[in-house]
């Protein structure tokens, strides 16, 4: 009796040591207006992986042309809009043949309409995700607008085919086009914060977001060239920060001479204000999300 006694004795203190040596980990609502934790971001980092790899694969899946509607779409929408932009309303292009000056801005503009359309529904779209556990939330809009990168690459390579028949060739500012490509990246993650934070809350907010994106686009200069708005009008049209990215992509890309640098730069302390501001709203509507969601 007294050898079972001790031996019970021992497993229960064993099996106590091991519960109070087991690391606890508590997770807390992030206090504060601006929190983001960079280091949690780059723990969960497979996570974001799998997430852009999912929606990828999942966007083609059962298609029968797949990657092909990256190409279709910007081609398609360039055809349209030459034969109404140019031909009928005769919009100039800047001296350059108008299909490649308005390809060029429907590059970083399909870009972003993909990127906001996915990251405004990207928290409510992983509702189960949110409510069993725990990782930094700014993950899913972060996912919803590296996926359609994918997309930029095939028509790229579309526009360079243009240019090589048009007798165009890149200058040296074709190596500041990553930049610009950033700041669309930060330019469609800002919206996208703002926007999937406030879809939690209001449910329409997905139903305005096509009508958002159809003002913003000739609200930007895809169609016309910066050079017709009037200068009494050249700052406000800059607070769109669409108008510097896709200013920067017909400099970086065609050589445009005489590019506005003044609109590029309004439009990049545009960028910058809004990413913090929707990171602030989004870090702190996010204690809410598992509750409301």
């Amino acid at each position: 009796m007294s050898i079972k006694t001790n031996i019970s004795s021992e497993v229960s203190g064993s099996l106590i040591d091991r519960t109070v040596s087991a690391p606890i980990n508590v997770i807390q609502p992030s206090k504060g207006l601006f929190h983001l934790d960079l280091s949690a971001l780059w723990h969960y980092r497979e996570l974001l992986y799998f997430l852009v790899w999912r929606d990828t694969k999942v966007r083609y899946k059962q298609t029968v042309l797949g990657t092909t509607w990256a190409i279709i779409q910007p081609l398609m929408m360039m055809m349209i809009f030459t034969v109404v932009f140019s031909g009928f309303a005769k919009v100039p292009s800047d001296g350059l043949p108008y299909p490649i000056f308005v390809y060029a801005a429907l590059l970083p503009w399909n870009y972003f309409s993909e990127a906001i359309s996915r990251g405004n529904v990207s928290v409510i779209n992983d509702a189960q995700l949110v409510q069993k556990i725990y990782f930094p939330r700014v993950i899913m809009p972060l996912s919803a607008v590296l996926t359609p990168l994918a997309d930029f690459v095939p028509a790229f390579g579309i526009l360079l085919g243009m240019m090589v028949w048009h007798g165009l060739r890149p200058s040296w500012t074709v190596f500041v086009l990553p930049a610009f490509l950033i700041l669309a990246l930060l330019t469609a993650i800002s919206v996208s914060l703002w926007l999937s934070a406030l879809n939690v809350q209001y449910r329409d907010i997905k139903h305005t977001v096509p009508f958002l994106v159809q003002l913003w686009l000739y609200a930007s200069p895809v169609v016309y060239p910066v050079s017709l708005v009037p200068d009494e009008w050249r700052v406000l049209y800059s607070l769109n920060p669409m108008a510097g990215v896709i200013e920067g992509f017909r400099w970086a890309l065609l050589g445009k001479e005489g590019p506005d640098f003044a609109v590029m730069a309004v439009s990049a302390g545009m960028v910058l204000i809004l990413l913090i501001g929707g990171l602030t709203y989004f870090t702190r509507m996010e204690r809410t999300f598992a509750d409301v969601i």
